[in-house]
């Protein structure tokens, strides 16, 4: 099986989803998965594209969500390790096993959650996310009033989970999703 490409993620996704803000989200967490993928010196289109496909079954099973991941990527001949890499992302919220053990499944876990803040961070700024600075960002972070749906008990034990202070995280996030600016509405 040849790996997930970005375009073969977003022909996967239309066949799933239709709801405009879930597509932003992918975009989101894809922009954000890419810079995790050059910090950690990997295969960054390949973790665009996981990011990208990571809620899959969300629009049609909200109330399962990861639960029915298997069942929409492996008869897109899915390899069995990105399918438990986006699976993984719902540890302990909606699924039980896998536990994200990879740089990638740790990040995908961490930037889910993350990157709502920054976008939701990014659209009451004038500049958008522009000249955004993790500085701000972790003053917004910690206002859990702002963008309250946003765990962040979830992102903190992602940070853990990768080893990285939460500054870095959120400067390969800022900047992930700078890069993809105008795809995220800015």
């Amino acid at each position: 099986m040849a790996k997930l490409t970005l375009e073969q993620a977003k022909t996967i996704l239309k066949k799933h989803t239709t709801e405009e803000h879930l597509f932003t989200h992918a975009a989101a967490v894809s922009a954000a998965m890419g810079a995790m993928a050059e910090h950690f010196g990997e295969d960054q289109e390949y973790w665009e594209a996981v990011g990208y496909l990571h809620d899959v079954d969300y629009e049609k099973y909200p109330d399962e969500h990861c639960k029915h991941v298997r069942e929409f990527l492996e008869p897109e001949r899915i390899d069995d390790e990105t399918i438990e890499t986006i699976i993984s992302h719902g540890w302990g919220l909606c699924v039980d096993e896998p536990e994200p053990t990879t740089p990638i499944a740790k990040s995908l876990f961490t930037v889910d959650e993350l990157t709502g803040i920054v976008q939701a961070y990014g659209l009451m700024r004038p500049e958008g996310l522009d000249g955004m600075s993790v500085k701000s960002l972790k003053k917004k972070f910690k206002d859990k009033k702002f963008a309250a749906k946003c765990d962040r008990e979830v992102i903190k034990k992602g940070f853990a989970m990768l080893g990285m202070e939460a500054a870095d995280v959120m400067e390969c996030v800022i900047k992930g999703m700078q890069a993809h600016k105008a795809e995220l509405g800015f």
